[in-house]
């Protein structure tokens, strides 16, 4: 049987949405299976890849708080996106490919759950460098006027203006990307989706990830939740780290 673990934890703060992504790497060993998590976001706000420099960042976009991912990347808005967390652990056959292969990966995957809901896509066969949006409002996708409204216009930051080899394109333009983190503890990924419409429904995009795995991975979903040693970890991390200005600048 291969079973993966499912945590919907719904809508958390920052600095926790962080927090447990991190525990759950610490833990996901001791767990024994992949962890899939599906959350939101209490409030905006912004994550920003572990190596970027806060001086940068905080120049780059309004939005506050901001909050140094454990993964790496750009800045990534966060309002209405739909973010993940998987987690496997080093034991696991995902845990042992190449970055690219894992990143692509996990991009298939989303493919294939936006083809169950007819919404073609497309993975970028190259990198396209970050370019200064100057469309009309009325010509931009409901993508690009999220990213508008919640970015300054500092395109070397701005994730989603431009793409990386195998991030999601929906009409040419990105709609998926991710972030990594791989150590003797496991393997963490990090995504954000950015809805192609605001007529599809978030459940029915979860629904469809979960539909795929079953055929994809032959995974086998059982419902997970934390248990008193991850949430306290979890809950420290938050408090500690994650919310703690001297994490957040320290570069």
């Amino acid at each position: 049987m291969n079973s993966w673990f499912l945590l919907d934890s719904g809508k958390c703060d920052a600095a926790f949405n962080m927090a447990l992504d991190e525990a759950l790497l610490e833990n996901v060993l001791r767990l024994g299976q992949p962890v899939l998590r599906f959350y939101g976001w209490t409030e905006p706000a912004a994550t920003f890849g572990y190596f970027q420099k806060f001086s940068e960042v905080e120049r780059a976009t309004l939005l506050r708080p901001v909050i140094r991912r454990p993964t790496g990347g750009g800045i990534v808005p966060h309002d209405a996106d739909w973010t993940y967390g998987f987690v496997v652990p080093p034991n696991h056959e995902w845990h042992s490919l190449a970055a690219i292969e894992s990143y692509r990966r996990i991009h298939e995957w989303i493919q294939a759950a936006f083809t169950k809901l007819k919404i073609e896509t497309e993975l970028a066969p190259s990198c396209k460098k970050s370019i200064q949006m100057n469309r009309s409002r009325g010509d931009e996708t409901h993508s690009e006027k999220i990213s508008q409204r919640l970015l300054m216009s500092s395109p070397t930051n701005q994730c989603f203006s431009g793409h990386e080899k195998f991030d999601l394109l929906w009409h040419g333009k990105k709609i998926a990307g991710a972030a990594q983190r791989r150590n003797k503890s496991g393997l963490l990924i990090q995504g954000s989706v950015q809805p192609p419409s605001v007529t599809l429904a978030r459940a029915d995009w979860e629904d469809a990830m979960l539909a795929v795995a079953r055929g994809k991975f032959s995974a086998v979903w059982n419902e997970f939740l934390p248990d008193e040693k991850l949430r306290a970890q979890a809950e420290k991390l938050a408090r500690e780290k994650f919310s703690w200005a001297a994490h957040n600048s320290k570069r």
